[in-house]
């Protein structure tokens, strides 16, 4: 048997360093885009017919929804989101457990508190019967996250919403192109917001953009982003007290340009994805996220896989983690533990964050199992090794296969 190339032998996976592209990707088209809009002075969305609005156009179209709106970043596309709909000072917003923390943080952001729910831990998504047990009469919003771009059980949420009078706010930071049930995620919900920073799916280093089906949330949303201007009346004239969420041109026009490999990206990714995982499913000890039909297409942020060290002779997450490392497979644990355990939910790091007398949840005591389970199990590979093919699957296959049979030299 071949040695670790932890332990000094050679690496199984060399080869994904030619497979897989350089993220970002970019080309002479690329550069042009953003030249264009260089040198045509116009580097604010202030005008008709800006790169934005085209941007937002195409991106809205290929997610299935009526309406997009652009903004600086992902988190203040949920944080946007979240104003349109009407949340605010007291309310209470419904979020996973295991997300990035703009997913809470955005809540915070508008005067409202995040309350943590619960996920399954076979597929990280939002947990709809701790949605549930989690609603209370200030309970304004819930905050679905498609998690490594596996979508939410919309069958189980969406009720849950309607029932109890609700806005769902889908956030798709890993979910550009995912579908359920063939139709795209974004604009199932109330409204979606999306992440274009440097490590998505598709991106301008920063950027965000946010979806939605409803003409009064998409009239709003573009008010409180434009400091509550009206695009073609006066620029002075401020319809409502709002901050600036906008867009740059440059940024725009270098998105209009990444859209090209978009589409053809998102269907390699869940190829290829597919693929790895009914590989996976046959080595036993490092099962793929649950498989559901529903699902009819994965856009990735993370391939995830869910690792039993109990079929690995007990050998920590982490050992297992370092020796995928050496031998060429990029893996991490994703964030890590779950949201409630971060040092920013310490009683005494809120302080000044919500008034004293508001009752906060004592976050930093939560425990949710779904959500520790599946933290302790959580390997992550990048979206974009998945661009390499079958070929980059097969590499990550041979590579486990090998620690798995040398298991025994991780326990010295």
């Amino acid at each position: 048997m071949a040695k670790l190339a932890l332990k000094g032998g050679s690496r199984e996976a060399e080869n994904l360093r030619k497979i897989v592209p350089p993220w970002p990707i970019y080309d002479g088209e690329d550069e042009r885009a953003v030249v264009e809009v260089v040198r045509s002075r116009r580097w604010c969305r202030l005008y008709a017919g800006s790169k934005a609005e085209v941007f937002e156009e195409m991106f809205a179209e290929y997610h299935q929804a009526k309406y997009g709106v652009a903004v600086a970043n992902g988190t203040v596309a949920l944080e946007l989101a979240l104003k349109t709909v009407g949340v605010g000072i007291g309310d209470e917003v419904i979020v996973p457990a295991v997300t990035f923390i703009a997913t809470a943080s955005a809540v915070s952001e508008v005067g409202a508190i995040p309350i943590f729910a619960d996920i399954d831990p076979e597929t990280a998504a939002i947990s709809a019967k701790s949605i549930e047990e989690n609603i209370t009469d200030k309970t304004k919003a819930v905050i679905g996250v498609h998690y490594a771009g596996y979508p939410i059980n919309f069958d189980e949420v969406l009720p849950l919403i309607k029932k109890y009078n609700l806005f769902l706010i889908e956030d798709c930071a890993h979910a550009h192109g995912s579908e359920w049930r063939g139709r795209k995620v974004g604009a199932i919900g109330h409204m979606g917001g999306f992440s274009l920073q440097e490590s998505k799916s598709l991106t301008a280093g920063e950027g965000g953009i946010v979806l939605t089906n409803s003409d009064e949330l998409a009239e709003k949303a573009r008010l409180i982003h434009n400091i509550g201007r009206v695009l073609g009346k006066p620029g002075y004239m401020h319809y409502i007290l709002s901050s600036n969420y906008r867009l740059s041109e440059i940024q725009a026009g270098l998105l209009i340009s990444q859209m090209r490999r978009l589409k053809e990206q998102v269907e390699l990714k869940h190829e290829t994805g597919e693929y790895l995982a009914s590989k996976l499913r046959k080595i036993g000890g490092v099962e793929p996220l649950k498989k559901d039909e529903r699902i009819t297409k994965r856009g990735y942020y993370y391939f995830v896989i869910r690792y039993r060290s109990e079929e690995l002779q007990n050998v920590s997450r982490e050992k297992f983690v370092a020796a995928l490392n050496a031998e060429g497979v990029p893996a991490g644990v994703g964030y890590g533990m779950p949201l409630y355990r971060q040092p920013a939910f310490k009683r005494e790091n809120l302080k000044g964050v919500f008034p004293e007398d508001w009752g906060i949840p004592k976050y930093e005591n939560l425990s949710l199992p779904g959500a520790e389970e599946y933290c302790r199990r959580e390997v992550t590979l990048p979206h974009q090794i998945l661009l390499g093919g079958k070929e980059s699957a097969d590499l990550i296959v041979a590579a486990i296969e090998k620690i798995k049979e040398n298991v025994d030299e991780l326990l010295s």
